[in-house]
């Protein structure tokens, strides 16, 4: 017998169906991941797979599907399906394949800040040569503290110290180069940006609130590219509005951010819209840890990133 995997028939996941269908044992349906409507063999599928972009599109086919034993993400994060899959059907992510393309943003929105370019960038709006109108900043020599010490954190490491800064990784608990998460209120105050790649869950949410801001130094710079709901955000918005810390935020909560918030004005803040990881290629690199995750799962073995859950 083999196992039918739906696979969404956009654009972006065109990629994906070429690669699962190298599993022996797979047999690949398509599905229009903006319809509820399926046809017998689709609600027959073994394994759902969300589309690339806009994965919760995806969420209402959990109650249409009877057989279903597997769902396979393309995010690194499973906050919107972890409650939301029975507890009878395995749910893995795309773990590992985000490090590359979110530690490029994450190194590019620090330089970009660090440099001025948003200022810069209104100036040459304005056609004014802003020769020393800026203050511009280095990332070699600063201290930068990662909470998360997953593929994406370790990649941002890495980055990092190319430019010849230094990194220190947090995670729940501590290993080899690995401070615990217990070790936070010692270590904010000694680094100059604060990078968050944690996923969201009891322990990070609200983790970086007015105490955790109040702890970094002047000047210091926070990066958001794992939730919007870890850091407290009257409490950010408050300390970018008196000029003391900077941000760069890929996530935000309330998500999208609505166009009235104080956010949008803080001159020392860049806001892209959950965009990190949205560049040429990802989705294949999505696809080839699902392959892997599926492959295991379809020769009765535990696939390495599926999600531990309580029920």
């Amino acid at each position: 017998m083999s196992i039918t995997v739906l696979v969404s028939n956009e654009t972006d996941d065109r990629v994906g169906v070429e690669r699962l269908e190298q599993i022996d044992g797979v047999e690949v349906l398509t599905y229009d991941p903006n319809t509820l409507d399926l046809t017998a063999e689709q609600r027959a599928a073994h394994i759902l797979m969300p589309p690339f972009r806009g994965s919760h599109r995806a969420l209402p086919l959990l109650n249409r599907l009877p057989e279903l034993r597997m769902v396979q993400l393309l995010s690194a994060g499973v906050d919107e399906w972890s409650g939301e899959v029975p507890g009878h059907v395995l749910l893995a992510s795309a773990r590992g394949a985000h490090g590359r393309p979110i530690s490029e943003w994450v190194i590019s929105a620090i330089l970009a800040l660090y440099r001025q370019w948003p200022a810069l960038v209104r100036y040459q709006d304005e056609r004014v040569w802003a020769h020393r109108r800026v203050d511009a900043d280095t990332l070699a020599g600063k201290r930068v503290l990662i909470i998360g010490a997953g593929a994406i954190g370790t990649a941002v490491a890495k980055r990092v110290e190319v430019f010849e800064a230094s990194a220190t990784l947090v995670a729940r608990s501590a290993r080899d180069g690995v401070h615990p998460a217990t070790a936070l209120p010692d270590l904010v105050g000694a680094h100059d940006i604060v990078v968050i790649a944690a996923p969201i869950n009891e322990d990070t949410r609200g983790l970086v609130n007015k105490d955790f801001l109040a702890a970094m130094p002047d000047g210091a710079m926070v990066v958001n590219v794992g939730r919007g709901e870890i850091v407290d955000t009257d409490a950010l918005t408050a300390e970018l509005q008196t000029g003391r810390l900077r941000a760069t935020l890929d996530v935000t909560d309330p998500e999208p951010l609505p166009a009235e918030h104080p956010l949008w004005t803080c001159k020392n803040a860049i806001i892209s819209p959950h965009m990190s990881r949205t560049v040429p290629g990802t989705n294949a690199l999505c696809y080839e840890v699902a392959a892997t995750q599926i492959a295991t799962f379809v020769e009765g073995g535990k696939p390495s990133n599926m999600v531990q859950r309580d029920r």
